[in-house]
């Protein structure tokens, strides 16, 4: 027994020394290029970023992000190697916050400063306007601080969840006709405490980031409640990659923290990027990351959007070896 727990205590002892756990689900294998968009900087004269809230790319491989310095135009788009586009939205937003793109290539943003949601064409022209200017509401035609769009795999819907202020998912036609919507404040099956993110899977259902509750819930394309993975943090931002984009079936891809007092302790600095399967919850690989917001290309791209003021791309790729014989770990024979 003495023998069993002095062997059991030496465990502990080097575990607790130890430093470094493993990554959950195993190391994700990626590099980044840390400046994407701004280096080299093709950008127009004086163009400097605020926190960048989201990013999001389209079937050709431009990239968007949204952004909310005064120095530049709040949403900026680059081609796939990061040369500067075009860019739109002076004087329009409250205050950025999401973006995604849709499979028609419209770009749509949520504002969560002036409670509102956008639909722009990718050149930037206005063709869908959602939720009255600075009026804050849960009615059909109001929002209170929304926080993200997802688009139904059939195109015919899409929802928001609405976000900040309020604790619902909201339904619409692709036209924008309000359908319903679900959900309030709590910590009951179907009760948000700051809905942060939503996406949908191939299937049409609808996982919802409950980020002060600690989990994502996921619903049926009505609402329905069904499940949900408590075992994933604060989750800042959901991404689904389908099964068509090279995997059996649907992966998700999250940035997040271990709860939500560390994500609003460390301003988001202390993020794991981590993808998920969507059947059971469990990690398949993870990585650390700082971030707000994320994209996954059909190349195996992230891009992240970060409150840092800046855009990173995360790209496969490992380090064979290091900087040479001399380091501390030196590359293999």
């Amino acid at each position: 027994m003495r023998k069993f727990l002095l062997i059991a205590t030496t465990a502990a002892l080097f575990a607790a020394e130890s430093g470094w756990h493993p990554h959950e689900g195993g190391l994700l294998k990626y590099r980044v290029q840390i400046r994407f968009g701004e280096e080299p900087d093709t950008m127009p004269e004086g163009f400097k970023f605020g926190r960048v809230s989201a990013v999001a790319a389209d079937a050709q491989g431009n990239v968007y992000c949204f952004q909310r310095g005064k120095k530049a135009d709040p949403i900026v788009v680059w081609d796939a190697k990061g040369t500067y586009l075009r860019s739109w939205g002076k004087g329009l937003f409250g205050n950025p916050h999401g973006l995604r793109v849709d499979r028609d290539g419209n770009v749509w943003v949520t504002d969560n400063g002036d409670h509102q949601v956008f639909k722009f064409s990718n050149t930037g022209k206005l063709l869908l306007t959602l939720g009255q200017k600075g009026k804050a509401g849960t009615t059909p035609d109001t929002f209170n601080r929304p926080t993200d769009i997802a688009f139904a795999p059939d195109g015919r819907h899409f929802y928001v969840s609405d976000g900040y202020g309020n604790s619902r998912v909201v339904k619409f036609t692709s036209a924008g006709k309000y359908v319903l919507d679900w959900g309030r404040k709590g910590t009951a099956p179907g009760e948000f405490n700051t809905p942060h993110s939503v996406a949908v899977d191939s299937t049409g259902a609808v996982y919802v980031s409950d980020r002060e509750n600690n989990r994502i819930q996921i619903f049926d394309a009505n609402g329905k409640y069904l499940r949900a993975f408590n075992n994933l943090g604060a989750t800042q931002n959901i991404f689904i990659t389908p099964a068509h984009s090279g995997y059996v079936k649907d992966r998700m891809w999250i940035i997040t923290h271990r709860d939500n007092i560390e994500n609003l302790t460390y301003d988001t600095l202390a993020g794991r990027i981590m993808n998920i399967d969507t059947a059971t919850g469990r990690i398949l690989g993870s990585m650390e990351s700082p971030g707000h917001w994320l994209h996954v290309t059909p190349k195996n791209e992230i891009f992240i959007g970060s409150l840092t003021g800046n855009v990173f791309r995360w790209y496969p790729g490992w380090l064979a070896h290091g900087l040479g014989a001399e380091e501390g770990l030196k590359p293999a024979n």
